[in-house]
């Protein structure tokens, strides 16, 4: 589905990596809507889910685990088991910032929330400062891919409130580093812009949700 975050994360490795790939949309809501050949190749009816030669893979982060292993070119993984249980649990801590933003939308904006969300920005703020350029450190990893379509909603939501979320004079390194993601190619192909995400927000709010918002015939 185009404006699922989990679905991005697959769709970012397949581009980083090159991968020749068919994209198939589906609609998941209402659930009378999907359709039974998705429900046969994931039972759980979530995006997203890769098939190649008859094998089904689905879940965002076994999915993007599998590509690695299976397209080891352009690699995102650390090969050090430590640094990759290091990048794993980092991405578990900075995932939960899906939490406070979460609140901070369905709050309308409030200023408890506000502040809640930006206090918990502070810990990638301070992370990056000690990783480097990304996440997964000097270059770009599977950490930044599994992370950033939850930075690029919370990015909407400057829309949304027109209230700044991350300003540059408290989040300098957030900024450069939401720059510096902005400027790689497979983000700019997979990028959905605030006012799309906003305008698909509110088809979704209505109950029927615009799937195919922005598709060209």
């Amino acid at each position: 589905m185009r404006f699922c975050p989990f679905a991005q994360r697959t769709r970012l490795v397949l581009a980083h990596k090159n991968i020749p790939h068919e994209t198939v949309n589906v609609h998941l809501r209402p659930v009378e809507a999907k359709p039974n050949w998705f429900l046969e190749r994931n039972p759980l009816g979530l995006v997203p889910v890769l098939e190649k030669d008859g094998k089904i893979v689905y879940e965002s982060v076994v999915c993007n685990e599998y590509l690695e292993a299976m397209y080891p070119e352009k690699k995102l993984l650390p090969s050090d088991p430590f640094e990759l249980a290091q990048q794993k649990m980092l991405q578990e801590r900075l995932g939960k910032m899906t939490g406070p933003a979460m609140k901070y939308r369905m709050s309308g904006g409030s200023e408890e929330t506000f502040s809640e969300l930006q206090n918990f920005m502070k810990l990638p703020e301070e992370v990056l400062g000690k990783q480097g350029n990304f996440f997964a450190g000097d270059n770009v990893g599977m950490i930044d891919y599994n992370l950033w379509p939850f930075f690029e909603r919370v990015e909407t939501y400057t829309v949304i409130f027109n209230r700044e979320i991350l300003p540059k004079d408290k989040f300098p390194r957030l900024r450069a580093y939401i720059e510096r993601m902005m400027s790689l190619p497979a983000v700019k192909e997979c990028y959905t812009t605030p006012e799309q995400m906003l305008e698909f927000g509110k088809s979704s709010e209505g109950g029927n949700p615009n799937y195919d918002l922005g598709l060209k015939e």
